[in-house]
């Protein structure tokens, strides 16, 4: 009896025992399959961001080849200060004045002297050999830089332009007409309309002469590539992206984030990253700056190449100054919303700061009456609405700059220390309820 009345306990315990180690081994099971879903999404949301990061330096130019290539305006606008550009104007006063000077010569000039003085006049100019074709060329010169520095060489390249614009877009195949030729690997402008205003003003300026030239046409290059029909090609390919590749390439790194297990810190990363990719594709556009102006031939002017160059890629620089501005904010903004000991720190002395103006205010005799009660029940809500309109604002924005974004953050901790403020501490009410008299309504 005293056996069987001990085996019982033993019994019982067995029993215990069993059932903890199949609970065990069941958490255990529970465990590994967490932590093989948790490799697996950590996978893919690292795949997604790596696909989306890839794809917004690429995003970023087909953003900028749907502007310039797609809208006609926009192109004419970013092209028309180059017409008061020192160095274009320059340029075209130089590709004027030789293709004036080739025919101007010594029998030209005398054409108008009568045919018995001309070997006494032929003597006199032949021994002022070079200073005298100096003398013309400068004078020549200093008539085609009188055109191209006046309204009418701008209006001449703003239309010109506009035509490019619309010939390139349309086929490369030379269509364009008039002023417009687009070769195999150049487009340029034909500068004969200049080259007849120059010529009426050495007429004008008595140079009879000049009567005597020909139609002249002469190019400009504005643009050159080694296959300007293969580069079209990819520029329609990315014209016609420029709208779903970024925002292809944000809902990606946003389903990265959203898959992965540690969000906040997954955001911090995948923020940095896109501003990463972003600068390397700044930096791309500075080296392709050099290979592309090297690989110019000598009669192409490197002044005016390079400011064609920065000119047409002055949005593609702003937009990559917006990225990495954007990028910069959203990871700080995700690492300040974090648990970690500084963010902390920096989150306290925030609302410490606000509530220290807040006490001052309310000795003042300030009170929010029923909005701060209101403002508390609803924060999270408010708080979101607020990143919404952010965001909003940042999208609907034409063309952001860095310090658009820089803004729009700004305006947004503003809006957010308001909502502190009005908030108040929930226990300021009741602390303010039980200073009073016992008679005494609390307001």
């Amino acid at each position: 009896m005293p056996n069987e009345g001990s085996a019982g306990p033993r019994g019982d315990e067995r029993s215990e025992l069993e059932r903890l180690q199949a609970r065990i081994t069941a958490l255990e099971a529970d465990k590994k399959a967490r932590a093989s879903r948790h490799r697996w999404r950590s996978f893919f949301s690292a795949l997604l961001i790596v696909i989306g990061c890839i794809l917004a330096p690429l995003a970023a130019v087909a953003a900028w080849t749907a502007d310039e290539i797609g809208d006609t305006d926009r192109y004419v606008d970013t092209v028309a200060p180059l017409a008061s550009d020192p160095d274009i104007q320059a340029a075209a006063a130089n590709r004027v004045t030789n293709a004036v000077m080739e025919h101007i010569d010594l029998p030209t000039l005398l054409e108008g002297v009568a045919p018995a003085d001309r070997p006494l006049a032929e003597k006199a100019l032949g021994k002022l050999g070079d200073s005298l074709q100096s003398a013309i060329r400068s004078f020549v010169h200093d008539k085609s830089e009188e055109i191209v520095s006046s309204d009418t060489f701008k209006d001449f390249w703003t239309d010109a332009n506009r035509r490019i614009h619309s010939a390139v877009d349309k086929a490369l195949t030379g269509s364009g007409g008039g002023a417009v030729r687009i070769n195999n690997d150049s487009v340029t402008v034909d500068l004969g309309p200049v080259v007849d205003q120059v010529k009426q003003r050495l007429i004008d300026e008595g140079m009879t002469a000049a009567s005597k030239i020909p139609e002249v046409h002469t190019d400009f290059t504005v643009l050159r590539a080694d296959d300007v029909g293969k580069v079209k090609t990819y520029f329609r390919i990315l014209q016609m992206a420029g709208f779903w590749l970024p925002v292809l390439s944000v809902l990606l790194i946003a389903a990265g984030v959203l898959l992965s297990t540690h969000r906040r810190r997954i955001l911090v990363v995948a923020a940095l990253a896109f501003a990463f990719v972003m600068l390397l594709l700044g930096g791309g556009l500075t080296l392709f700056r050099v290979a592309y102006l090297n690989a110019l031939p000598d009669t192409v002017s490197q002044p005016a190449a390079e400011s064609v160059y920065d000119t047409l890629t002055r949005y593609m620089r702003t937009m990559v100054r917006m990225a990495v501005t954007l990028g910069l904010v959203v990871a700080l903004a995700a690492w300040l919303s974090g648990h970690g000991r500084r963010a902390t720190f920096v989150r306290q002395s925030w609302h410490s700061g606000i509530g220290s103006v807040r006490a001052t205010a309310d000795r003042a005799g300030m009170r929010t009456g029923p909005v701060g009660p209101f403002i508390r029940r609803h924060r999270t809500w408010i708080t979101w609405i607020l990143v919404g309109l952010a965001v909003l604002t940042s999208i609907l924005w034409s063309h952001p700059t860095a310090m658009v974004i820089v803004g729009i953050a700004l305006v947004w901790l503003l809006a957010m220390a308001a909502v502190e403020f009005l908030a108040g501490n929930p226990e300021e009410g009741h602390t303010r309820a039980a200073d009073a008299s016992p008679g005494q309504p609390t307001s």
